[in-house]
């Protein structure tokens, strides 16, 4: 009987970041980050995914540029956006990704639509929102 089954339930979403070096990305991502890896694959290596709690990065290995030469930072454009809870989770993750020596496009900083936010830049040039609320 159509109507009677369940509704589909969404359970994830993991962001695809393009990398020239899948295992230099892997590095970045669990040393300064604090992420996990969770898989690799191929041989050569050419794709992985790490993880953080529930927030997953698919890393695809691209020996040609994604994007125009300089639009990513013209243009501000992101490749993923990770929402955290709580004002204190997102001023202490930026102060934990500081002391790592991670880079940022954009420190931490309040946003008209009253959220707190800060830019992590991967050494691709992947541009990484983290957002928690202001208050």
């Amino acid at each position: 009987m159509v109507g009677s089954a369940s509704k589909p339930i969404l359970t994830s979403v993991a962001a695809h970041l393009y990398v020239r070096d899948v295992s230099a990305s892997i590095d970045f991502y669990t040393k300064k980050l604090g992420f996990a890896t969770d898989f690799v694959y191929g041989e050569p290596l050419f794709y992985a995914q790490v993880s953080r709690d529930e927030a997953h990065l698919a890393l695809r290995s691209m020996d040609e540029p994604v994007f125009a030469e300089d639009v990513r930072v013209r243009e501000s454009l992101l490749s993923a956006s990770i929402t955290l809870a709580s004002v204190d989770g997102i001023e202490r993750l930026f102060h934990d990704f500081q002391q790592s020596g991670a880079s940022f496009a954009q420190t931490l900083k309040v946003e008209p639509w009253q959220a707190r936010t800060f830019i992590v830049r991967d050494p691709d040039g992947n541009l990484i929102l983290f957002a928690g609320p202001a208050k």
